[in-house]
């Protein structure tokens, strides 16, 4: 029996060593799979919806405030641009105009936004497989895009009527708004936002975030403020390139004006023709080909490029930062882990 069992424990211990073999090999196979569209997320621990949403409601506010406040006058111009028609001139003088006005938006909407992304990113990575992080980044930006639309479609209808000289106030802007067009008017081209803005917003951050993971796994390390301003100047001209057309035809909807008194104050957008030049997104994108050329759809691509790419520099790198100070000065959670994520 001795040399039985002897053959017993040699075959027992060669298919251990062929097990941790294997083992070891899959393990192996597992981490190359680890592309730069994935994340790892680590040790699970116990969502904190609470916690993520404050710390973005923060970082979100101050980000959004500081880049509006920084190049308001860029988006004056592009707006301006966009709304005159053919080869005529735009005024430089007031590039602050409804800046204040536009601030008291800008806080809340930026704020809710991040409050709301951050929560669904994090809550999506861990539900998506791993090689999916990208669908989780745009998916989470759609939800915080349109968390924020019923705040940023009245803030923007306000900043644009401003920028272009019809109201001298925020207040007045609202009211007079309200009293010649009904509630609605604050509400004007929300569909051409949403068609603008949900894109922008998915495609914005989901560059942003892959990008910020393919570098990390590459330095194998944080990113630090100036990469993270890089990487976001990056993504913002890119996706305000990309969408520049939608900007055009939202612009040209919001700023259209019901009764025809206000026309002179406009520039010349409306044709004194019709008190109401664009009947849809559709009509308004097949008028402007027909008048003034397809490449009317680009109208302030210059501007806009500049002004988002600037604009994701300092927004990322602010916002970053600041979610980088919460979460060194808040407390940490009861169980701690070594999580990571986009």
């Amino acid at each position: 029996m001795g040399p039985i069992k002897l053959a017993a424990d040699a075959e027992s211990s060669s298919a251990a060593s062929f097990d941790t073999r294997d083992r070891k090999m899959r393990n192996s196979l597992l981490e190359r799979k680890k592309s730069f569209a994935s994340v790892s997320m680590g040790e699970e621990k116990p969502f904190d919806f609470f916690r993520t949403f404050f710390e973005g409601v923060i970082a979100g506010g101050a980000a959004g405030v500081v880049v509006e406040a920084a190049l308001y006058p860029i988006d004056t111009i592009k707006t301006r641009l966009q709304a005159v028609h053919g080869g005529g001139k735009i005024d430089l003088n007031g590039l602050y105009s409804g800046l204040t006005g536009n601030l008291t938006g800008v806080l809340p909407a930026s704020a809710l936004f991040v409050g709301v992304y951050e929560p669904t990113k994090q809550k999506l990575l861990k539900t998506f497989p791993e090689n999916l992080s990208a669908a989780a980044h745009f998916t989470a930006g759609v939800v915080g895009g349109f968390a924020t639309s019923f705040i940023r479609v009245p803030t923007e209808i306000v900043k644009q009527r401003m920028q272009i000289g019809q109201f001298t106030s925020a207040p007045d802007a609202v009211r007079l708004i309200i009293s010649k067009e009904g509630f609605k008017g604050l509400y004007a081209g929300y569909g051409s936002f949403l068609l603008r803005d949900l894109p922008f917003d998915a495609i914005q951050f989901c560059i942003y975030e892959q990008l910020r993971i393919g570098y990390k796994a590459a330095a194998k390390r944080d990113l630090n403020d100036p990469e993270n301003a890089i990487i976001g100047a990056f993504a913002g001209a890119l996706t305000g390139a990309i969408t520049t057309p939608l900007d055009v035809i939202k612009t040209r909807l919001m700023i259209q004006v019901i009764l025809m008194s206000d026309i002179k104050l406009l520039y010349g957008i409306l044709s004194k023709g019709s008190a109401n030049q664009y009947k849809g997104i559709f009509d308004c994108v097949q008028t402007i080909v027909r008048k003034e050329g397809p490449t009317a759809l680009l109208k302030g691509i210059e501007p806009r490029v500049l002004w988002i790419g600037i604009g994701g520099s300092i927004f990322f790198g602010v916002l970053e930062s600041t979610k980088r100070l919460l979460a060194q000065r808040l407390p940490a959670p009861h169980q701690d882990s070594n999580t990571k994520h986009g």
